[in-house]
Formats: C-alpha cells, sequence, structure tokens
C-alpha cells in the first residue's frame, strides 16, 4: 500500500460525510495486498477482534541497528480492512522504539475512529495496535 498516513488524514479532512469516509476506508482496505493462505493462519491472528484480522510483522535493522518493524495484514471485513490499513501506515516503517511513543490515539482522534465505530470495531482497532505494540517490545527485547 503506497497511501501514507498524511494521505489519510488530508483525505478524511476533506470528506466531511461519515458515509464517504467509510467508502474510503474500504478503499484502503481493497489496497492492501492480499495475504497468503499460510498467512492467514492462528500464528497470525489478531485475539479480540470481532472480525478476522490477521497481521504479519517483519523485522529489520536499520543503520544504527535499532529495529524497525513493517506490518501487512488483512481481514474477512471490508471497514475492518479498511482499519487495518489505517494502523499499518501509521506504524509501518517505524522503529520499535518510534512504534511505542506514537500517541495512536491523537491520530484515531484526528480521523474521529471512536466517534463512528461500533464498540466492536473500535475493541478491534485497540487490539491490532496491542498487537502491534506487543511486537515492537520483543523487537525491543531482542536487540
Amino acid at each position: 500500500m503506497t497511501t501514507t498516513l498524511d494521505d489519510i488524514l488530508e483525505t478524511f479532512e476533506f470528506l466531511d460525510d461519515w458515509e464517504d469516509r467509510y467508502k474510503y476506508l474500504i478503499d484502503l482496505g481493497k489496497e492492501l495486498p492480499p495475504l497468503t493462505d499460510a498467512e492467514r493462519s492462528e500464528e497470525h491472528k489478531v485475539r479480540g477482534c470481532v472480525s478476522q484480522v490477521w497481521l504479519i510483522t517483519g523485522i529489520e535493522k536499520n543503520t544504527e541497528g535499532a529495529p524497525v518493524l513493517t506490518f501487512r495484514g488483512d481481514s474477512d471485513a471490508l471497514i475492518v480492512q479498511g482499519l487495518v490499513a489505517i494502523v499499518t501506515a501509521v506504524f509501518s516503517g517505524k522503529t520499535a522504539e518510534d512504534i511505542l511513543k506514537t500517541d495512536v490515539e491523537g491520530v484515531f482522534n484526528q480521523l474521529d475512529l471512536q466517534e463512528h465505530l461500533t464498540p466492536q470495531r473500535s475493541n478491534g482497532l485497540r487490539s491490532m495496535v496491542g498487537r502491534i505494540r506487543a511486537d515492537a517490545e520483543a523487537a525491543l527485547a531482542a536487540a
């Protein structure tokens, strides 16, 4: 996916109707590269989501030796797939330390997500973020 967080924020600001924002979320989700059947495994499944969500975490070291994480994901629900796209745009390509410092609630507030998601989708979003933060903590511990 080539859409950046800045692109997403700009588009959300431009779209003032939530029906249009939901359509945009669905379009974002469709931009995600598909996962293979093998990647859609229990090992990669995010717990705490009503919909099925899978996150694949890649870890490489930057020139300073700090772990940099990348994320790929998918869901069986269109709007949730769009939320996966937002989460990967927020965190993918950052160092583990930067991931842990990211004010993700601030980003979600900018997008006004909490106001317009069902409690189940909000819980799923928190579960995705929790999983990403846990992966960042594990990468730091292993570094």
